[in-house]
């Protein structure tokens, strides 16, 4: 069953025991103050305004308190989603859903910070540990309430009888495995050079900066295999659950890495209407229910912050305060690299390090794995980092480094420094303790807008670039993390806007030669589109960039569009249909869903041409996007003799393949080819082939219910043709947080949070943002208090 909102869509309910009571009222004069007592780690009284959206607007008596809020309203609302992460985190799964899950405790607790957690935390200033103390009290009041009261536990608890655990702030300092870097790649190009095929990396994975990498000396490159990523692989894998093969978590990992990114741009006051500067940003990550972003708005004395925040995380992510707005979007940074030990012979704990054989550290855990024995597994580091594959047969084990693993790199506490910036000295100061990779966009009330990239940057060794695996023996380890001033940015650019779609944006003159920041980036496109519009508008306004966020113009269409030559008979008609169509990804365009098609057959065949069936272990399709593009502008290259007719003889096939696939999926009049009708939308629960969720968590959205845009437009909406399903165009991801900023006039500020704020179907916020999220039809994100009052609907007092 799927539906666009939920079935139990109760006016008015009842939450819980004696601790909290709700009432949910139809119109705002009626939303009479309930009150919620007895609440441990709280000092003083705070007062929250809900509105219909169910977003929280919380006023507290101190930045502490604020911070309880934010752990025990996000609690509130995605127990459940808070505690599955959690546990995943601490590596805690298995104990809950069975032994299914204890390859991947065991690689989570071969990630955890081996450091003084009181260390790191008590590097931070005094405010930042007591938010992020509170944060977690926060947390563990709402879960005592309801653990008491354990009929009102979110339903998965009681679907698979478990209770959620309570949490440390300790664990926000130890948890640290965040898998951004390339290990993989790593691997692929080892294997590659093993065949003498390098040179065939660069169609699926082109550098920026071009650059041609190399094996370093010592390394054997015919040793690798892609069981060479042991744990460090079990992280970027699907999870199973239990014996229920069929059921996975978190969808396709690899689709999502190819995917995942976002959009933000800063427009400075000269070119606006207003004369105050705009910053918009929309976070692009897989869609579900609940969805992964939840909107809060905290203040107190010294702090007054709204936007959208991770759960599970402190603070806001996105979003702004009363002196400046931020936004963010994945920035490259290579932040992993292997390294390949030499173990000795009658000892494989040993390995040879710096002229001499060293002794691995090793760390005994037990792993609890439900209607199982626990398990006793020996966790082993080397001085590179933790040891995530052995092979004694072949002496031979594989240890990682990675900037999160650092001291310094705890990154879960990192919003809180951001939330209570003011300036632009102060926003700098607190990226310092951000240490994924990110692009961070700012404007300020002053008129100021920046970019600033963060996260942790390593220090190779001179010859190691990061390409490939290296030598353990000493050589190449790193040096430590590179001061975050190394990193690029720029204040009020001179063309007064500056954008970001995780494109290759190091500035001209940056120079990797020390740095090694990255050569792998997202493709362009987006970043064009974006360009384009924002150069060709000189007085821009809040509802343009909200506009922008939603355009489907997909500049690759339209490029490879030009190349298409004329048809014959039988499809001269799917010829014309897409020389006369605008380029424009729209849900009800036939010739969107032609292109779509006609694309994903062409990756496929372009492939074919250029990759020897010998690598394609390796190398799957498809290629790069823009090397797909590159490679048909100048066939002359890559495609023999007659390169022109053979491009052409590719792209017209394609297109016959096309038509008929459409023709099958959607009937032969191309009036019904809705790109709509192939690119739907359901969200479901992340267990939703359970039939006990399913009943408990209908699907959001379903057939009947299509979307425009695709992975390279400004509106970016993924789907992964690849994957073996009845419909290969359905929707998987793209933005579900889309926020507009009008800097210095919040409240003319929009957004919307698809599905919804809450993770409950019980309430009217499960996916009550669905339909206004399918149209387009950003919403007021209101700041101040005259405003939010106007628009409560719920009204609490939560007491000590």
């Amino acid at each position: 069953m799927s539906v666009p909102h939920p079935t139990l869509n109760r006016r008015s309910f009842l939450m819980a025991s004696a601790a909290f009571a709700v009432t949910i009222f139809d119109r705002p004069e009626r939303a009479q103050a309930q009150s919620i007592q007895g609440l441990k780690g709280l000092n003083a009284p705070f007062e929250v305004l809900e509105d219909k959206w169910g977003i929280p607007h919380v006023k507290a008596g101190s930045i502490a308190d604020a911070y309880f809020a934010n752990g025990y309203l996000v609690a509130k609302d995605r127990l459940w989603q808070m505690d599955f992460s959690h546990r995943q985190s601490l590596g805690r799964l298995a104990e809950v859903f069975g032994e299914a899950f204890v390859a991947s405790d065991v690689a989570n607790r071969l990630f955890l910070f081996r450091g003084d957690a009181d260390a790191e935390l008590a590097a931070y200033h005094s405010t930042v540990q007591d938010a992020a103390q509170a944060y977690v009290a926060g947390i563990n009041a709402y879960i005592r309430s309801v653990k008491d009261n354990p009929e009102h536990l979110p339903a998965e608890f009681s679907i698979f009888k478990y209770e959620p655990l309570e949490w440390s702030v300790r664990d926000l300092v130890r948890i640290r495995a965040e898998v951004t870097g390339n290990t993989e790649l790593e691997i692929r190009r080892a294997r590659l050079a093993a065949r003498d095929a390098l040179s065939y990396d660069s169609f699926v994975t082109p550098l920026q900066p071009a650059y041609t990498p190399q094996p370093l000396p010592g390394l054997d490159v015919h040793s690798f295999s892609e069981q060479d990523l042991g744990h460090l692989g079990v992280l970027q894998q699907r999870l199973p659950l239990g014996e229920i093969r069929a059921a996975t978590l978190q969808g396709d990992p690899s689709h999502r890495k190819n995917n995942e990114g976002s959009n933000s741009w800063v427009v400075a006051s000269d070119r606006t209407a207003t004369g105050r500067p705009i910053l918009a940003n929309d976070p692009h990550l897989a869609f579900g229910a609940p969805g992964p972003r939840h909107v809060i708005h905290l203040t107190a004395p010294g702090l007054d912050v709204i936007g959208a925040g991770s759960p599970g995380m402190p603070g806001v992510m996105q979003g702004h305060n009363d002196h400046i707005a931020f936004g963010r979007t994945n920035f490259h940074i290579d932040q992993e690299d292997l390294f390949i030990l030499r173990t000795h012979t009658n000892d494989p704990s040993r390995y040879w390090h710096r002229g001499k054989w060293r002794k691995m550290q090793e760390e005994i855990v037990r792993i609890a794995a439900r209607n199982s024995e626990d398990q006793s597994v020996t966790l082993r580091f080397a001085a590179q980092g933790p040891v995530i594959s052995e092979d004694p047969e072949r002496s031979r084990a594989v240890a990682v480094s990675a900037t999160w693993l650092y001291p310094g790199a705890n990154g879960l506490l990192a919003n809180i420094g951001i939330n209570l910036a003011h300036d632009w000295t102060s926003f700098r100061e607190a990226l310092r303790a951000h240490t994924s990779p990110t692009n961070f966009t700012y404007a300020d009330g002053q008129g100021n807008i920046g970019w600033h990239a963060a996260g942790g940057l390593p220090q190779r060794a001179e010859q190691h670039d990061g390409m490939m695996p290296a030598p353990g023996d000493g050589l190449y380890d790193w040096e430590g993390l590179q001061p975050m001033d190394n990193l690029p940015s720029s204040f009020n650019p001179a063309n007064g806007w500056f954008g970001t779609s995780n494109q290759m944006n190091l500035p001209s003159g940056y120079s990797q030669t020390n740095r090694k920041v990255s050569y792998e980036w997202s493709e362009p496109f987006r970043y064009e589109r974006v360009a384009q519009v924002l150069d060709a508008t000189s007085h821009g306004t809040v509802q343009d960039s909200a506009d922008l966020q939603h355009d489907t113009v997909s500049q690759l269409a339209l490029q490879v569009i030009k190349l298409l030559p004329e048809q014959s008979e039988g499809t001269k008609f799917a010829y014309q249909l897409l020389k006369n169509w605008n380029g424009k990804i729209d849900h009800d365009s036939p010739a969107a869903a032609l292109y779509e098609v006609w694309w994903t057959h062409l990756c496929v065949a372009i492939h074919a041409a250029i990759i020897p069936s010998e690598l394609h272990d390796l190398l799957p399709a498809p290629l790069s996007p823009s090397v797909q593009l590159a490679l048909l502008q100048s066939p002359e290259k890559h495609f023999g003799n007659n390169a022109q007719s053979v491009r052409d003889e590719i792209l017209s096939r394609c297109l016959q393949k096309a038509v008929s696939e459409l023709t099958s999926r959607l009937g032969a009049l191309p009036a019904s080819w809705k790109w709509g009708a192939l690119h739907t939308v359901t969200l479901g629960h992340v267990l939703g082939n359970l039939t006990s969720i399913q009943n408990a968590f209908p699907n959001i959205g379903g057939e009947n219910y299509g979307s425009g845009g695709d992975p390279y437009t400004v509106m970016a909406r993924w789907y992964n043709p690849y994957h073996t399903s009845q419909n290969p165009y359905a929707t998987t991801g793209g933005a579900s947080f889309l926020m507009v900023c009008d800097v210095g006039s919040w409240d003319n500020s929009l957004f919307l949070n698809f599905p919804g704020q809450s993770a409950d179907p019980m309430t009217g916020n499960y996916s009550d943002f669905f339909e206004p999220w399918l149209k387009g039809d950003m919403q007021p994100l209101y700041f101040s208090w005259s405003n939010i009052k106007k628009h409560t609907v719920r009204h609490y007092f939560f007491r000590p």
